[in-house]
């Protein structure tokens, strides 16, 4: 165990190579603060006009609400950077090293699943089954109006028609070309889980540098959102039980 002397002039550890990146739910954040919002709303106006037991189920009601709401709409978060993933949930904050990842799975959730198989659901990173659909949808156009264009610019002859009839076609078929370089249409989630996997592949090619360690799993409870959340449901349930 080092003492205070020995930490003070102990290297400290290397700055990471790059910045995080940080990914939240957009429509999460707006409807946790419209929820927030009405919550208070609704509770200033009982503990300021209310009477009798109101003003204290209010008051419990906000202490349990608030968190809980703000943890699963505003708290929810994913920093990813080349040297490991570090997940904000509503009520765990997990650490990854990328060298203990095994996989990043993309199906009805997004999760993180480790060497020992434990999976960690990345909240921040919701899943839109409609959003894959309508990007399904799009893909399906782009490939017709990239074969529409083909078959327009090969049914034309040589010379001066060919040359008008790929210009004609151009803008279709640019599309549609462009689409099949790029790839198929994504949602807007799947293509996050596509930057986390070139991150997690590039950590897995380079390895961990020689002398050091890969690092391992951390997980650390929320005691910041689960402290106030049961000493609101405490008092609720004791005003209630009173009655």
């Amino acid at each position: 165990m080092t003492t205070p002397e020995h930490s003070s002039s102990a290297p400290r550890p290397p700055a990471p190579t790059s910045r995080d990146r940080v990914y939240r739910s957009p429509m999460g954040i707006v409807g946790g603060v419209l929820l927030i919002g009405t919550v208070l709303w609704l509770g200033i106006d009982a503990l300021t006009q209310g009477s009798g037991r109101a003003p204290w189920l209010a008051l419990a009601a906000m202490i349990l609400l608030v968190p809980v709401v703000a943890a699963f709409t505003l708290r929810p978060a994913v920093h990813a950077n080349e040297e490991r993933l570090r997940i904000r949930n509503p009520l765990r904050v997990v650490v990854l090293p990328w060298a203990r990842v095994a996989s990043l799975r993309s199906g009805y959730s997004n999760e993180a699943v480790t060497e020992s198989g434990a999976k960690y659901q990345l909240w921040a990173i919701p899943v839109s089954l409609r959003a894959r659909k309508k990007a399904a949808r799009r893909t399906a156009r782009a490939e017709s109006e990239r074969k529409r264009g083909s078959r327009g610019e090969g049914g034309r002859g040589g010379g001066l028609g060919f040359g008008f009839g790929g210009g004609l076609t151009g803008g279709g078929f640019g599309g549609g070309a462009a689409a099949e370089a790029d790839g198929p249409i994504r949602a807007e989630t799947d293509k996050v889980m596509d930057e986390l996997r070139e991150l997690w592949e590039t950590s897995q090619k380079n390895g961990v540098p020689s002398g050091s360690e890969p690092g391992e799993v951390s997980v650390r409870w929320a005691y910041e959102v689960i402290a106030p959340a049961l000493a609101g449901a405490v008092l609720l349930v004791v005003l209630l039980a009173v009655g």
